[in-house]
């Protein structure tokens, strides 16, 4: 019985030893392939989460020729050294983030795909050194241009104000060069005018003269031309919108009109009263109104006369 409570023991302590040595240590995270266009730019991650203590020393990156890994990065000391020629001028390794030491590899040809190793050395808090790495697979592919999608940097859409500087951007993937084409929709069934040839259509200003449906057209080196979906394009009049923004209290005095025709529609009724005496009655009076009538017409003849006869 005591072997075994000590067996459990001893089994406790060493995993715990094993936890510590894995997690109080850096880990380096890098994916198992990635795959990059031909003649196209690509990043291959390697991240590690830094440790208080730990103080990152050498960064490697090695590339599998043959059988051998040659190394063709380093970073020391001293700074950034490409160690062959081959990558001058086209490979990048991070160094703004802490923990990030990614490889970026710019115009991939098809030789560059292999397997590469990043290996990070580290000084451990009691002077010592630990070093790391992993290996991922780097795939060189000649794809084909994909379907190009159509954005705008501004906050307002695809719907501006009059004599705003804006402009629609195009983008596609795939094997670099990538040509761009922009059209415009013509009424009418016509075809579609072409309007640039960048990936970037830029209006300065916009007028209301360019709104319309418009859409762009991807050319890569591998594939056949895609297409974009057509997008509608408005630009408003902002003069109008001034002059109805102008014309609100105007609108808004109507209701005060109405009030006065009202008004004057009842004085015309009071001057009516004080003019019966001189009307005869209408056709929606009965006898007896019409009695009434002719009877305060009489009092104010006899009141006439008396002040007459005054």
């Amino acid at each position: 019985m005591a072997l075994a409570v000590m067996g459990i023991l001893l089994g406790l302590l060493l995993l715990g030893h094993l936890t510590v040595d894995t997690y109080g240590r850096p880990i380096l995270e890098v994916p198992e392939s990635i795959t990059g266009p031909w003649k196209g730019d690509v990043n291959i991650p390697c991240t590690y989460g830094p440790l208080q203590g730990y103080t990152q020393v050498l960064v490697k990156w090695l590339v599998q020729r043959g059988s051998d890994p040659v190394t063709i990065f380093l970073r020391d000391s001293s700074g950034d050294h490409i160690q062959q020629a081959k990558y001058q001028g086209r490979l990048h390794v991070n160094q703004k983030v802490p923990g990030d030491v990614s490889l970026q590899l710019s115009t991939l040809e098809m030789d560059d795909q292999s397997h590469y190793t990043c290996e990070v050395t580290w000084q451990t808090p009691d002077g010592n050194q630990v070093v790391r790495d992993k290996i991922t697979e780097l795939r060189v592919q000649k794809l084909s241009v994909s379907k190009p999608t159509v954005t705008t940097g501004s906050g307002y859409g695809f719907t501006v104000p009059q004599g705003m500087r804006i402009s629609l951007q195009c983008q596609a993937r795939g094997s670099p060069p990538i040509s761009y084409i922009w059209y415009k929709e013509q009424t009418n069934n016509q075809e579609p005018i072409k309007v640039a040839t960048l990936s970037t259509l830029l209006f300065k200003p916009a007028m209301v003269a360019d709104s319309g449906s418009y859409f762009c057209a991807a050319k890569g080196r591998v594939g056949s031309e895609q297409r974009s979906d057509i997008v509608k394009f408005v630009v408003k009049d902002s003069s109008k919108l001034l002059k109805t923004k102008t014309e609100a209290p105007t609108t808004m005095r109507h209701p005060l009109k109405a009030t006065s025709t009202v008004k004057q529609s009842w004085d015309w009724t009071t001057d009516v009263d004080g003019y019966l005496g001189a009307t005869s009655a209408g056709p929606g009076l009965n006898s007896a109104s019409h009695y009434l009538l002719c009877a305060k017409q009489w009092s104010r003849t006899l009141r006439m006369g008396k002040v007459g006869g005054m």
